[in-house]
């Protein structure tokens, strides 16, 4: 009973800690485009710098520039990389996909089918194999179950045993190139952000020139006019390198560090049926996988042992 209680405590707690983290995690982009905002036109008015100019200028440069970007975005991508970078857009907000509970899922699904593969052969592995959503196996983990890329991946590996495909290092050389393929495929949006963070700024000077084309229609008005239209001219330049290296190009390096992290979860599976490959017992095989998991996502060994024996006891 102590044990249970133990146990539920240390469950609770990691569930609270993981949920805060998270939070955390998710707030810090907030926190700082606030602090860049903050900071940039704060010490600017601070210095004695009018923000009557930007106000004025800023709906029509950012017309502009922010039309010209997403413009030139829609035109370079189909409408389904448009939608995904969208979704990805989100994700920045949201954080990766694949939380510590899920590696601990993950790891319970790749022992149970090793430990069935190693004790009674393939062909006892058919029915999860072939139809993996009615599988009572994959059905005990539904996030596992709809992420497809990574269904597929387990699916076809066990598959290939089947058609007696099971040298380790071929196997590996096909999973790395089915990884790679859905990586390249996923890091399309941070991609595209950082070209049109690369693009912000020529933009910006594209509205600064187009402003001091209306100064000059306007070079015979007083001094304090022109002096006006020069500044406002001017914010295009500013508008188009803020956006560019203080919003746009944190958001991809933020999204390219989510796609490498979520990507670290298909490297376990493949670490652990080329361990299974290599005929290690299926306790060895997860602990491989669980050694290759991020830092701040993994398990301990106790941990996933008491997971290990709480599957056992809910079959």
């Amino acid at each position: 009973m102590q044990k249970s209680n133990n146990h539920f405590a240390q469950m609770c707690h990691h569930t609270w800690a993981g949920g805060t983290k998270q939070v955390w995690n998710n707030m810090t982009i907030i926190i700082g485009f606030i602090m860049v905002i903050s900071m940039v036109f704060g010490g600017y008015v601070l210095a004695g710098g009018d923000m009557g100019v930007i106000f004025y200028s800023l709906p029509f440069e950012g017309m502009i520039i922010g039309g010209a970007a997403v413009g030139s975005f829609i035109a370079a991508n189909s409408f389904g990389d448009l939608v995904t970078t969208g979704k990805s857009l989100v994700k920045t907000f949201k954080g990766p996909k694949w939380k510590e509970k899920d590696y601990i899922d993950l790891l319970n699904v790749m022992y149970t089918l090793s430990k069935i593969y190693q004790q009674n052969g393939i062909l006892a592995l058919d029915e999860h194999i072939e139809n993996p959503q009615d599988s009572a196996i994959f059905s005990q983990f539904p996030k596992l179950q709809k992420d497809h890329f990574a269904l597929d991946l387990i699916t076809d590996s066990f598959r290939m045993l089947a058609l007696q495909f099971d040298d380790p290092f071929q196997n590996e050389d096909v999973i790395n190139r089915k990884m790679k393929k859905h990586h390249h495929e996923a890091m399309k949006p941070a991609h595209g952000l950082t070209t049109v963070a690369d693009a912000l700024p020529a933009i910006g000077i594209v509205a600064a020139v187009l402003g001091v084309i209306k100064t000059m229609g306007s070079i015979d008005k007083p001094p304090a006019v022109l002096g006006e239209m020069i500044g406002g001219a001017l914010v295009g330049t500013f508008l188009g390198v803020f956006l560019a290296y203080l919003f746009v190009a944190p958001l991809a390096t933020k999204l390219t560090t989510i796609e490498e992290q979520d990507a670290a979860f298909y490297s376990v599976i493949r670490d652990i049926f080329i361990a299974l490959l290599q005929n290690h017992s299926p306790t060895i095989c997860v602990e491989i996988g669980r050694g290759n998991i991020p830092t701040g996502l993994q398990p301990n060994f106790y941990e996933m042992e008491e997971a290990r024996q709480d599957l056992a006891a809910a079959a």
